[in-house]
């Protein structure tokens, strides 16, 4: 048997329920064909008769699945670096707002951008991540707030996926805000969302899901049933930003509809959870946002585990409260500020990461899984949360394909 790449002497997270931690496989190799992973197991039972077109050494470092980044406001225009400051030197929300700042001057700047500025300013983010390691990223909308602008956003959402090494799933979140023009009048917005912009995203194949900021400065329950009623139709999953800065039950909601995912739900009591865990919905947790808002509500992350909900990790990229491309900083951040273990950081961002965007063809070093893994020159995976800027990619193949190499794969082709 032939195979396109083999990786050996190299330790496996594969991340599946074998009894050890982290799915581990000490020793053990992979093999790839055709984009997909043909052998995941242990080097020693590797078939006599297999030979690869390319063979790599692991050199006794650890494999995990491509990184999945399931929640992403990567596109947009402009930043908020002069609130940031503003903030810090005390001036309020209010305050900021009368300037022109928040949400609404994102929503400007995004309108006001070329879908070529868009394009490359998303482009120098998202490289920050693939750099990380991440293979597969969900981007969404909702900085544009009219038809034209939310479409334009998806375009290039659809077109970066065509452009660079990683898989990008698009989320319709036309529901983010209410837009300036409809100030007075948010039931007329929803009845845009629901009745013109969801149908035509869909009819132009731009999203995968269809997301909704259920909040108390956001949209009300029945607003976001309204909605999600709309997805159903145009026959698109959904997803909820929920339980953010409050409890409205907007995840309960997002359950009944068999919502992929609840995100941020830091507010999310645990009353709620058997609802969540009959539908099967993914818990993300985007600790850069508490972070970075300086929030002091968690979370409930025991209790998710108690009742066995599956928990994500992001990075929430965004430029308002949650400014940053990295991937392995929101596991550190998921360790130290949720008390995620190392494993449970891992697992969020392959293996859960991928649920939450209804994937089950990745996340998980396993014989006919997508061929997206990351080679690490580490002894144990817990140094992928533990430190900041101390790790990085030996190499990333994403579909089947080397993208990513260091020095340290690159010494193995001259000898």
């Amino acid at each position: 048997m032939t195979c396109d790449w083999l990786i050996t002497n190299v330790n496996l997270a594969t991340m599946t329920d074998n009894g050890l931690p982290y799915g581990a496989i000490e020793q053990g190799a992979i093999a790839t064909l055709d984009n997909e992973i043909i052998y995941a197991g242990s080097e020693s039972n590797l078939p006599d008769d297999i030979t690869a077109t390319q063979r790599v050494d692991g050199q006794g470092g650890w494999m995990t699945p491509g990184f999945v980044d399931c929640h992403t406001h990567a596109i947009y225009g402009g930043d908020r670096a002069r609130e940031f400051e503003w903030r810090l030197l005390g001036q309020s929300y209010q305050e900021i707002a009368q300037k022109g700042g928040g949400i609404v001057s994102t929503v400007r700047a995004t309108r006001e951008a070329t879908e070529s500025e868009l394009f490359h300013a998303a482009i120098a983010r998202v490289n920050r991540l693939i750099s990380e390691g991440v293979t597969t990223i969900e981007i969404k909308s909702g900085y544009g707030l009219t038809l034209f602008d939310e479409v334009r956003m998806l375009q290039v959402a659809r077109k970066i996926g065509q452009q660079l090494p990683v898989d990008v799933k698009t989320t319709f979140l036309g529901a983010h805000a209410v837009p300036i023009e409809y100030i007075d009048n948010e039931d007329a917005y929803i009845d845009l969302v629901c009745q013109y912009m969801i149908p035509e995203v869909a009819e132009l194949g731009l999203a995968d899901a269809v997301d909704v900021f259920c909040e108390s400065v956001g949209f009300s329950l029945e607003q976001t049933r309204q909605v999600y009623i709309a997805a159903q139709k145009a026959g698109l999953p959904v997803k909820g930003h929920v339980e953010q800065l409050s409890y409205l039950g907007g995840a309960k909601l997002a359950a009944e509809f068999g919502a992929l995912s609840v995100d941020h739900i830091e507010y999310l009591p645990e009353d709620d959870l058997t609802e969540l865990k009959q539908s099967n919905t993914v818990a993300v947790l985007l600790p850069a946002a508490y972070y970075y808002l300086n929030e002091t509500r968690k979370p409930l992350v025991q209790a998710l585990r108690d009742h066995d909900i599956p928990m994500a990790v992001a990075t929430d990229l965004n430029p308002g409260t949650a400014p940053m491309a990295s991937i392995l900083l929101a596991m550190n951040q998921a360790c130290v500020l949720f008390s995620m273990t190392p494993e449970e950081a891992l697992r969020g961002v392959t293996l859960n990461g991928a649920k939450a965007l209804g994937l089950h063809d990745r996340g998980i070093l396993q014989a006919g899984k997508k061929a997206d893994f990351i080679l690490w020159d580490i002894q144990h995976p817990a140094e992928l949360a533990y430190g900041i800027n101390l790790v990085s990619p030996g190499a990333v193949w994403q579909q089947g394909s080397c993208q990513l190499k260091s020095s340290m794969l690159q010494k193995q082709e001259h000898e």
